[in-house]
């Protein structure tokens, strides 16, 4: 009843099925998941908003997933023997009521993708384009492996969903610059780790170069390959849907490889376009100043863009100065009205550290998104009384080294304004009278 395919992005006309081994259009560009919006639009607004409510968490399978109770909006073509699945999305808002007080909000909320099985938003994009390759090699297709490079998360992902459906993967990480909890889950999960001596830019190149011909059976997995943003997209989806299907003003989110900012765009388009919301929200993507060229290019209007050399940031998934999705992103963010915004090292570890102390537990890439949001609220252009979304992208728990080193004061280029140091005393109660006293008075 419903059909989605490969369309190039200059040429509709132009399509694949979503089972072939292809990337790239005829002339170069990325390619991009249609749906057959004229056979969704069949089922009005009110029976879709229905349908995805009443397999909201629910275990029958595949709808329990966040992303699979949309499945026909997502992957239609996918069997539900094929769908490899973990539950992904599903994941809590968290209204940040003290945090947002603090810096003059009433309505502030955070999406906690992190909340997910391997503790971050790519679950959501990998679930699709594994269960893709698992419909495929059922098919017959000579795929012996699925391979991406990544700053940490996205092989986490990858190599647990590969893992669930017995499919090898391989990964190609930065060596030195993933934290020991992003490096030691695919090693878990038993992929293939190559650790480059360069950075995420390089090992994209290399990653491309290796999947670049179908014949070798190893296939991209990497946000270029627009399966991973149908997954991705329901994020958006999933925030409205838990407003009782009201619009948030505000949605924030980090941005690097700009996929992500891509997909919740589109995920919006496509409510607005079935009738399910009649107003768009406002998207800002928050970037490290240390690995900024969307916001460079925001600058000038989005006239000019160059790619540049990223530089060392705690934010490391975002440290990336080539996005592969850098025009997808500069599409949605004009639709959307749009607005980008860095962070420092300083403001980036600040926010945070403030932000845990209100409850939270903020990864760095957070932390950019929410020091973007301080930006705006100090400059009015976020109000009192708008109500926002920051994602989370993942769970502080990958970043534990970044935590110590803020509270020990180790923290490259930064000197904490909220650090919390353990005090360490001797086994006596009238030191530890003292201590208690001079904190609470």
């Amino acid at each position: 009843m419903y059909h989605a395919w490969f369309a190039a992005q200059d040429d509709p006309n132009e399509r694949y099925p979503l089972t072939e081994v292809v990337y790239y259009s005829r002339s170069g560009g990325l390619l991009e998941v249609q749906h057959d919006m004229a056979a969704l639009a069949r089922r009005s607004a009110e029976e879709w908003k229905r349908l995805f409510d009443e397999r909201w968490m629910r275990t029958t399978w595949p709808y329990g997933s966040g992303v699979w109770g949309k499945k026909e909006w997502v992957c239609p073509i996918v069997s539900d023997d094929n769908v490899v699945s973990m539950f992904e999305g599903g994941t809590n808002l968290f209204w940040a009521e003290r945090f947002g007080r603090e810096i003059g909000l009433d309505d502030l909320w955070i999406k906690m993708c992190g909340n997910s099985h391997t503790g971050s938003f790519k679950d959501l994009g990998m679930t699709v384009l594994v269960s893709v390759v698992k419909q495929m090699i059922s098919e017959g297709k000579p795929i012996r492996a699925i391979a991406c490079a990544s700053t940490g998360d996205t092989s986490a992902a990858l190599a647990a969903y590969g893992a669930a459906a017995g499919i090898p993967t391989i990964v190609f990480l930065p060596k030195g610059k993933v934290s020991i909890a992003q490096l030691v889950q695919p090693v878990a999960h038993g992929a293939l780790v190559l650790a480059l001596d360069t950075d995420f830019d390089g090992c994209m190149r290399i990653v491309r170069e290796i999947t670049a011909n179908p014949d070798n059976g190893i296939y991209l997995a990497n946000s270029l390959n627009s399966l991973r943003i149908e997954g991705q997209k329901t994020v958006g989806i999933e925030i409205v849907q838990q407003f009782d299907w009201e619009v948030p003003d505000w949605i924030i989110i980090p941005g690097g490889n700009l996929g992500n900012t891509f997909a919740l765009g589109k995920g919006l388009l496509m409510m607005h376009e079935l009738g399910l919301i009649d107003r768009l929200p406002r998207i800002v993507t928050a970037q490290a100043a240390n690995a900024n060229p969307l916001y460079r290019s925001y600058l000038t209007g989005f006239r000019e863009y160059q790619p540049i050399k990223a530089q060392p940031t705690a934010a490391s998934a975002i440290q990336i100065g080539d996005p592969v999705s850098i025009n997808r992103a500069i599409s949605i963010l004009r639709r959307f009205n749009g607005i980008v915004e860095q962070a420092t090292e300083q403001e980036l570890a600040d926010a945070a550290a403030r932000a845990d102390r209100t409850g939270a537990y903020a990864c760095p890439h957070t932390g950019v998104a929410l020091a973007a949001l301080i930006k705006l609220a100090q400059r009015g252009e976020i109000k009192r009384s708008d109500r926002v979304v920051v994602i989370s992208t993942a769970h502080g728990l990958k970043f534990s080294r970044f935590k110590v080193e803020y509270h020990e004061g180790t923290l490259r280029d930064v000197v904490g304004q909220y650090t919390n140091p353990p005090i360490e005393l001797p086994p006596d109660i009238d030191a530890v009278r003292r201590v208690i006293d001079q904190r609470f008075g």
